[in-house]
C-alpha cells in the first residue's frame, strides 16, 4: 500500500480512539456522581401553618340601601334641562335638573298670591273702620284671620314649587347619581321619582354565592374583595346572606359592607370578585409541585432513609405556590418537590443541588 495513503488512515484511527477514551471517562464520572438506581430530587421541609377555608362570590359595587335615596319633588312639572347622566359622580349643590312647575299649580300659586293681597287690603280697611267705630271687634278679628289664612295658603303653594317659573334640582351631597327616571321634556307627577342618589362613602358589594355554600356563611365574616378590572383589594365584612335563590342567576344574594376608603376608587357598578373566609384550619404547608394525584387521590413523597415514601394527603388549600395539605406526614422528613413525578413508592433517591 502506498505510504501516502496509509499515513492519513493511521492518524484517523488514532483520533477516533482518543475521542472514544474521553467519552468513556466522562460517562464514568457521571455514573460516579449519580449512582445507578437513584433518582435526583430536590426537597423542602413541611411546616404546620394556619390556612383559611373560603367561599367564592361574584357581584358588583352598588349604593348602600341604608343610605341611598330617591330624589323627588312635592309638585308635578316638566323637565326642561338635564345636566347629569346615570352613574355620574356629582358634588354637593351641583345642578342636575331644571324643571318648570305644573301650570295648574303655578296658577294656584298666583291665585293664592292674589288672595293674600286682597286679605291684606281688607284688613287695612277694617282697621280704619274700627278706628272710626264703624266696624266691630268681631269684624276686625275675621279680617285678621282671613289674612293669616291667605298667607298660609301662599306659603303652602310656594313649598309646592308654584312660586318660581323654573326650579333647579341640585345634588344634596357629594355622591353618585345611580339612576335616572326622567328624560328631557318628560312631565312628572308630584312625588314621582326623578333620580336615584347614593352619597359618597356609601357603597356596598352586592354578591352572589352558590346555594350549597349558604350553610357555611353568617353575618360578620371577613371578606376579601378585588376589583375585577384592577389589582386593588379591599377587606369587607359580610352584612347579610339571602334565603332565596335569584331566578336569573340561580345564586343566593350576599351583601358586604365596604370600608370607607373603597369609595375613593370604586364607583357603583364596578365588577367585583370576593373570597369569604369561613373557617381557619391547620395544615402542612408544602410547595405546590410536591402534591401529585392519581386514581387513589392526592399524595406526595417524603424521604425516608434515602428512599421515597408515598404519603396520602388531602388537599385543603389549593391556591398559591404554597398549598395546604392534611395527612400523616413525618415532621422530620423532607418532602420531595422536583423529581416527584418520576418516583414510585420505595424508589432510591438522592438530593441534588437546587
Amino acid at each position: 500500500m502506498n505510504r501516502s495513503v496509509l499515513l492519513p488512515n493511521l492518524c484517523a484511527l488514532l483520533l477516533v480512539g482518543l475521542l472514544a477514551g474521553c467519552s468513556h471517562g466522562a460517562a464514568d464520572d457521571e455514573d460516579a456522581a449519580a449512582p445507578a438506581g437513584q433518582v435526583a430530587v430536590t426537597t423542602a421541609m413541611p411546616v404546620q401553618q394556619t390556612f383559611h377555608d373560603t367561599v367564592e362570590a361574584w357581584g358588583s359595587a352598588t349604593g348602600d340601601p341604608q343610605h341611598a335615596r330617591t330624589i323627588s319633588l312635592a309638585h308635578g312639572g316638566q323637565v326642561i334641562a338635564m345636566n347629569v347622566a346615570a352613574g355620574q359622580t356629582v358634588k354637593r349643590g351641583q345642578p342636575l335638573l331644571t324643571v318648570t312647575p305644573d301650570p295648574a299649580e303655578r296658577n294656584t300659586y298666583l291665585q293664592s298670591q292674589s288672595a293674600l293681597t286682597l286679605a291684606s287690603g281688607e284688613l287695612k280697611r277694617t282697621e280704619q273702620l274700627a278706628a272710626q267705630r264703624l266696624a266691630t271687634e268681631s269684624q276686625l278679628a275675621t279680617a285678621r284671620k282671613a289674612l293669616a289664612d291667605a298667607q298660609t295658603a301662599l306659603d303652602a303653594q310656594h313649598a309646592l314649587g308654584g312660586g318660581a317659573a323654573e326650579e333647579v334640582v341640585t345634588a344634596p351631597a357629594d355622591g353618585v347619581v345611580t339612576t335616572l327616571s326622567v328624560g328631557l321634556g318628560d312631565r312628572f307627577a308630584a312625588n314621582a321619582p326623578l333620580f336615584g342618589f347614593t352619597p359618597a362613602h356609601a357603597l356596598v358589594a352586592q354578591l352572589g354565592v352558590q346555594p350549597e355554600d349558604a350553610a357555611k356563611l353568617h353575618a360578620g365574616m371577613p371578606v376579601q374583595l378585588r376589583n375585577v378590572y384592577g389589582t386593588t383589594g379591599f377587606a369587607g365584612t359580610l352584612r347579610m346572606i339571602g334565603q332565596s335563590v335569584d331566578p336569573q342567576s340561580h345564586l343566593l344574594s350576599a351583601q358586604v359592607e365596604l370600608p370607607a376608603e373603597a369609595s375613593a376608587t370604586l364607583v357603583a357598578g364596578t365588577a367585583l370578585d370576593a373570597q369569604i373566609r369561613t373557617a381557619d384550619f391547620s395544615a402542612w404547608a408544602v410547595p405546590r409541585a410536591a402534591v401529585l394525584h392519581d386514581e387513589h387521590g392526592d399524595y406526595l413523597f417524603q424521604v425516608e432513609h434515602s428512599h421515597a415514601k408515598r404519603v396520602g394527603v388531602t388537599l385543603r388549600s389549593p391556591d398559591g405556590d404554597t398549598v395546604g395539605v392534611q395527612g400523616a406526614l413525618d415532621a422530620q422528613a423532607k418532602v420531595i418537590v422536583l423529581g416527584a413525578y418520576e418516583l414510585s413508592d420505595g424508589d432510591a433517591v438522592r438530593e441534588s443541588a437546587k
